[in-house]
């Protein structure tokens, strides 16, 4: 476990700097409830730093050639390998992951996603001819971005490295539920040698700094991560400076199992991608979707699969899934369970209620509904939590209509023959698709349709979020 880690400040022009607020905001451990650190709660004012801060950093950064600029990321991807045993340890005190997966994902993803895009670099087409005009890539200027709690470095890297390497400058708000990682990525952005006022990070709640930032007339473009509620409120907050904004927000994918999969697979595959940092992933697929003649089939492979899921202290190297990451968040999630229960979705694993022994943290009990009815509050909303709901259909055009049935779309998986499988990954409205388990690759664009947001991470396509299109005539 981590020392208690006080943040004195906000990081803006490369130093520590005081916030004008001389409220503090407690970093909680949600597996046992006990203050692990605080940061400062900060202010509009502190906002206004940071942007001039951003602003006047910005002609040089942006001066400096992309490969330079790719260069410096290389470098803080270094420096987060180096610091990575640390970094897992904040993490998981901070959040709740546990700890072999904040070695890895919390860990392994960011420092991939900044590689990657410190490689795109050299291959990007900065500018090109095209008739009489040359059209030329610029920075969008000064970045502003927001993130949440279930990966907090991951989602700022997955902002800053793009960012950086487009020529931007940056004003960051962390979650304030999970805010000790950011204070180490910029102690490595410096050391790294990003100038000063590059990177800037301030504390705070998104009531007021997250407010702060979306209305500031200084910042060019938003780009946030969270849920749908707060993206509609960042959206029209931004709308009144015509910002670019960028949204991830929510999820509620589903895997769709088609007659013929390897159904061992597709149930081992899918129930890992709800129970992986205790469902708290918005790429997650809460809903699996069986033909109906194999519903019983794929809830006992689904129990026997999620037997092995041990809940526990996220600092122990057995647990699998630690607590939720705070206890309003668990009770949330709870709620959710009960719900689903008072509709009538057919219990098989788990339940409301703390796992036995461990009553003294935001833990919950990883669980299984089958023969959901796919209206039904769990099988519609976010639930943000270990909940797998199964949900038999009775034919191909079905099972498509019920995986669009949702306000969301960011991403879902297909099992079957692989043809067939992609035929139906087609028709789901959804930005990514998973095929037969498909490996994650950081190149490809991850972004959602209708409520889940807009724009797109990682890749080319994430790069050019961060970009400006001129074109010169002569």
């Amino acid at each position: 476990m981590i020392e208690q880690n006080h943040t004195p400040g906000h990081w803006i022009g490369g130093a520590t700097v005081p916030s004008t607020s001389t409220a503090t905001i407690p970093v909680v451990n949600p597996a046992n409830g006990q203050t692990v650190g605080e940061v400062p709660a900060g202010t509009a004012a502190d906002v206004d730093q940071a942007v001039a801060a951003a602003r006047a950093a910005l002609p040089g950064w942006s001066a400096i050639a992309p490969a330079d600029r790719a260069a410096v990321v290389r470098r803080i991807a270094a420096g987060l390998q180096a610091r990575g045993e640390e970094i897992a340890a904040v993490i998981t005190a901070e959040m709740g992951a546990p700890i072999t997966l904040s070695r890895t994902a919390q860990i392994g993803f960011p420092v991939a996603v900044a590689l990657s895009f410190a490689d795109l670099a050299a291959g990007y087409a900065w500018q090109e001819q095209l008739g009489n005009s040359l059209i030329v890539r610029e920075p969008i200027g000064v970045v502003g971005a927001i993130t949440p709690w279930n990966f907090p470095l991951q989602q700022i890297v997955s902002k800053l490295a793009p960012a950086l390497v487009a020529g931007n400058t940056m004003v960051f708000k962390p979650s304030e539920q999970a805010p000790l990682t950011a204070r180490i990525l910029a102690e490595v952005t410096a050391e790294a040698g990003l100038p000063a006022g590059v990177f800037n990070v301030v504390h705070g709640t998104g009531e007021v700094v997250g407010e702060a930032i979306s209305a500031h007339p200084g910042i060019d473009m938003i780009s946030f991560t969270g849920s749908t509620r707060a993206g509609r409120r960042i959206g029209a907050v931004a709308a009144e400076t015509v910002k670019r904004v960028a949204l991830e927000l929510g999820g509620k994918g589903a895997n769709v199992v088609l007659d013929g999969a390897d159904l061992p697979k597709a149930v081992e595959k899918g129930l890992m991608m709800v129970f992986t940092n205790g469902g708290q992933v918005c790429g997650a697929w809460p809903r699996m979707l069986v033909p109906a003649s194999r519903h019983d089939e794929v809830v006992a492979l689904a129990v026997a699969a999620a037997e092995q899921y041990t809940v526990g202290d996220p600092a122990d190297e057995a647990t699998r899934i630690g607590p939720m990451a705070s206890q309003a968040h668990r009770d949330r999630v709870d709620g959710y369970i009960r719900r689903g229960i008072a509709d009538g979705a057919q219990l098989v694993f788990g339940g409301p209620g703390h796992p036995s022994g461990l009553e003294g943290g935001a833990y919950v009990r990883p669980t299984i509904f089958a023969g959901v009815d796919p209206d039904s509050a769990i099988a519609q909303e976010e639930i943000f939590g270990p909940v797998l709901t199964i949900i038999p259909y009775a034919d191909e055009d079905e099972a498509v209509a019920i995986a669009n049935s949702t306000m969301y779309g960011l991403t879902s998986g297909v099992f079957g023959e692989p043809a067939r499988a992609t035929a139906v990954a087609r028709r789901l409205r959804a930005g990514q698709v998973d095929v037969n388990g498909g490996a994650w690759n950081p190149l490809a664009p991850f972004g959602g349709y209708r409520q889940s947001g807009n724009g797109r991470e990682f890749g080319r396509l994430g790069l050019e979020e961060f970009l400006e299109t001129k074109s010169i005539q002569r």
